[in-house]
């Protein structure tokens, strides 16, 4: 499933396109130049990996980077092999000091392809790493949270350092000051919704909306008792090799990474 757009940046048109990985609900992201032909991927999926380059080949593309939030628990990331397959680099949270990453992501050096800058924003709190981005035109303001803030719903914060009360100050400071026709644009969504805006969240978000306090946030977030992700003890191992299988990759998901491992 996919929306397709153009939009218009400082430096003209830009090239725009919302994926869907249906098992782990992922979207992902790619936003090109179309006068340079230059494009990156948001939060590729291992399992949608020919899918996307088919999509490049289809629209005449060349990937340079693929470009992570954070490092998932929910699925593998596609980057390992997106970058064997196109020579593009890898573009991950510098903090985490990633051996298998090409570029450092930090808040303040904006990310660009071709014309189009994406400026990186640090919002920790689902993870203690998590970078949103935020493309900002004279048009629209538009900002890819990844799991910080979802479509009334936000990341989870009982795991990977989350913290309740850190990610509240991330989603009020560098989210919701943003102006209220942002267009926002998550990392999943379970609902079969796509995009939503910061107006939006304010009002009808249940966990932050309403003008939540932090200690009603914090309390509804240790509240939750939510189930033990299915994929986290190969993905966040897997993710921090920028999409390596790991061994402990149960039968049931093991097709992508036969498909890796046969070339």
């Amino acid at each position: 499933m996919s929306a397709t757009n153009k939009r218009t940046t400082n430096n003209g048109p830009m090239i725009f396109r919302q994926l869907f990985e249906a098992d782990s609900s992922t979207f992902t992201y790619l936003i090109a130049d179309p006068n340079s032909g230059e494009a990156i991927l948001i939060d590729p999926v291992l399992e949608t990996v020919e899918r996307d380059l088919q999509l490049l080949k289809d629209m005449g593309l060349t990937l340079t980077a693929t470009v992570e939030t954070h490092i998932h628990a929910d699925h593998l990331t596609g980057a390992k092999r997106l970058r064997e397959q196109t020579q593009c680099k890898i573009a991950y949270p510098a903090m985490i000091q990633s051996s298998c990453a090409d570029i450092g992501i930090k808040e303040g050096q904006a990310f660009r392809v071709g014309a189009v800058e994406l400026n990186p924003l640090y919002t920790p709190g689902h993870t203690d790493h998590h970078f949103a981005y935020l493309i900002d035109t004279p048009i629209q303001k538009f900002i890819f949270t990844g799991d910080a803030l979802l479509i009334e719903a936000c990341g989870r914060t009982d795991f990977q350092s989350g913290d309740a009360a850190t990610l509240y100050n991330s989603i009020h400071n560098k989210i919701f000051s943003l102006p209220n026709d942002t267009i926002i644009y998550p990392g999943h969504d379970y609902e079969s919704r796509f995009v939503t805006t910061v107006a939006q969240e304010k009002a009808r978000n249940p966990r932050l909306g309403g003008g939540k306090s932090r200690e009603e946030f914090v309390d509804i977030m240790e509240g939750l008792d939510l189930p033990y992700p299915r994929k986290i003890d190969f993905a966040v191992p897997g993710n921090e090799l920028c999409g390596e299988c790991p061994g402990n990759v149960p039968e049931e998901y093991r097709g992508s990474c036969a498909a890796r491992d046969q070339g």
